[in-house]
């Protein structure tokens, strides 16, 4: 996440440093009692007790540098007055290879607990519209190579869930 900046609610932001907190404190104290015991166990070779606490220790380290990477470069606040033009934070009404889709630009991390899909900024579609006003048409070619035709119908304030 080299230099992009991330556009969360408070309400996000404050939900994401609660889990860095926990993770970070509670979260390492389990990991780490839960390898511990299962070192006691014997023979790590065929332990496969210490073996998934060990994993999952990684995948909660990687949680960790995810979220304070994300919080260290986000911009908290309302979202974004949509203007009718696309950037992270509004949800944008597009027509996108001949269906309408509703989505929401930005971090996933703000639509938690909502029901609308989330496109980042960076992902092909993102950056096709990013910057587009109500009405313009683009096409982005598509991870599998193809070309894809995009019209932003509407573009609207993200309001939560």
């Amino acid at each position: 996440m080299s230099g992009e900046v991330t556009f969360l609610t408070q309400e996000a932001y404050d939900r994401l440093t609660a889990e860095l907190e926990l993770l970070s404190t509670t979260g390492r104290e389990e990991i780490a009692k839960r390898i511990e015991a299962a070192r006691e166990e014997g023979d790590l070779k065929e332990n496969g007790g210490y073996h998934a606490a060990k994993d999952e220790q990684g995948k909660q380290e990687a949680r960790i540098r995810t979220l304070q990477s994300l919080l260290k470069s986000a911009v908290v606040g309302e979202a974004p007055e949509s203007n009718g033009i696309v950037e992270p934070g509004t949800v944008v009404t597009a027509v996108v290879a001949g269906g309408q889709e509703v989505f929401l630009l930005g971090s996933r991390e703000i639509a938690a607990d909502s029901e609308l899909d989330v496109y980042s900024e960076a992902s092909p579609l993102g950056s096709a519209i990013l910057g587009l006003k109500e009405g313009a048409t683009t096409s982005y070619t598509a991870p599998n190579g193809r070309q894809i035709d995009v019209e932003v119908v509407k573009v609207e304030t993200y309001a939560g869930q």
